[in-house]
């Protein structure tokens, strides 16, 4: 659990290190860019190692119906993420599209999954992406892009289909299916 932990802080800091620390980090250039992206990269390998190593604490079973609602909501969260690349008429509707991804991503695990490693894993994660969407918005102004062609969101619909099933199959490769039954 300490690794999953670590991982937590060591990828909430190097993502937050530009907006503490700006002056710091500008001063530091690409030497500073690099030390975010290796704190970010360990901590993810810290929090996958701690995640697969922690002990099974089972704090509630979840519904079985709440299987569906996960699959439904990881979709949007696909489609949520591709927004902050899609240069379609959805670009500007929403100003935090990863970010948004990511917390919609933590709620529908924290649905389907009870224990303490995943109330850790995906709450903190949760924690990290209002954290970082409130210390983004008070420190910088958002100008919201012009949309732009339609037939661009819907390759972003294709795009996201391809990548959710993408992800079902990593997910079984892993040994968890992510469909019930």
């Amino acid at each position: 659990m300490a690794y999953l932990i670590l991982g937590l802080i060591l990828w909430t800091a190097a993502h937050l290190f530009k907006r503490v620390a700006p002056d710091l980090r500008e001063r530091m250039g690409k030497a500073g860019k690099a030390l975010a992206a290796v704190g970010i990269l360990a901590g993810l390998v810290l929090m996958v190692i701690g995640y697969r190593q922690a002990e099974f604490v089972n704090i509630w079973v979840p519904p079985t119906w709440t299987v569906h609602l996960n699959n439904l909501m990881m979709l949007g969260a696909v489609f949520l993420y591709g927004m902050s690349a899609t240069k379609g008429r959805l670009r500007g509707a929403i100003r935090h599209p990863q970010l948004t991804a990511v917390k919609v991503w933590a709620v529908a695990h924290l649905l389907v999954n009870g224990d303490l490693a995943s109330l850790i894993l995906f709450g903190g994660m949760l924690a990290w992406a209002v954290l970082e969407v409130v210390v983004i918005n008070l420190s910088q102004d958002w100008d919201r892009p012009a949309p732009g062609e339609a037939k661009r969101d819907i390759i972003l619909v294709v795009i996201t289909l391809v990548l959710f099933f993408a992800m079902t199959f990593i997910h079984n490769w892993l040994g968890v299916w992510p469909f019930p039954g």
